[in-house]
């Protein structure tokens, strides 16, 4: 159960980082304005429920190996729910209005969101060693 936790727990902190730093990246370097946000607007929701599932599956498994690691993954999995359902479709709304302020405050709530699960899950890989 504790090598199944740690994969879990490695593949949301790669998953995560990659998504973050590579994909999302290379859509917006590789295509045109237009075809790279709706690619990223299309693939988030996706994203979401992987972080969802990944995290919430690692917080089961961990509960009784290392309480302090499930709590921190519950609050992964917790965290994503209003991301993905209230912040992500505001950040839309606010993109499609215009409202770049408005988008800019969102979308950097969504990245410093983004960054505390990747460093939550950095921290629950440390503590395997």
């Amino acid at each position: 159960m504790e090598f199944v936790a740690l994969l879990l727990s490695s593949l949301l902190f790669g998953g995560m980082t990659l998504y973050s730093f590579g994909f999302a990246a290379f859509v917006f370097s590789a295509l045109p304005p237009d075809l790279s946000g709706n690619t990223i607007r299309q693939a988030f929701p996706h994203f979401y429920i992987f972080v969802l599932a990944t995290s919430a599956i690692s917080a089961t498994l961990l509960y009784f190996l290392d309480p302090v690691a499930a709590a921190v993954m519950v609050i992964i999995s917790v965290t994503t729910i209003p991301t993905r359902q209230i912040l992500m479709p505001a950040i839309n709304k606010a993109s499609d209005s215009g409202a770049r302020r408005r988008f800019k405050i969102l979308h950097s709530l969504s990245v410093l969101i983004t960054l505390s699960q990747i460093i939550g899950s950095g921290y629950v890989l440390t503590r395997f060693v």
